[in-house]
């Protein structure tokens, strides 16, 4: 099995705690529950709303890569409080909440227009591009 992780690495810069990142989409139909399944409503989806807090992860991480270094999901633990419709506007906010080693642990949260719609904690760790390419 190969293994990409820098053994016993943190990333080449210092990262600060409170180190933020964002991303953000409007909601489209290809991202709904009746896009994935007819029957269902036309409301953002989990995995699209857990996926946009990933990347708002990877935006705080990445800063702080050098070379070869990149950042990968390793955890989420996420709630997905309340609906969204085609056309509203999601953004989705990481910020830095501790790291142990390769291991950092961001709080997520991702909103609308009106409000709170998701929150939770993305797991990422620091990997060798070249390494993980061989896998």
């Amino acid at each position: 099995m190969a293994h990409f992780f820098l053994e016993g690495s943190k990333l080449a810069k210092p990262v600060p705690l409170g180190a933020r990142g964002e991303a953000q989409e409007t909601v489209a139909l290809e991202h709904t529950l009746t896009a994935h399944h007819p029957e269902l409503l036309p409301v953002y989806s989990t995995p699209d709303m857990i996926r946009l807090m990933e990347t708002a992860a990877f935006h705080a991480l990445h800063p702080y890569c050098e070379g070869d270094e990149i950042t990968v999901g390793t955890s989420i633990g996420i709630e997905h409080r309340a609906a969204s419709g085609i056309g509203a506007r999601i953004k989705a906010e990481a910020v830095l909440e501790s790291f142990d080693g390769r291991f950092y642990t961001l709080r997520v949260t991702a909103r609308d227009e009106a409000q709170e719609i998701g929150r939770g904690t993305v797991g990422r760790a620091v990997v060798s591009r070249a390494a993980s390419l061989k896998r």
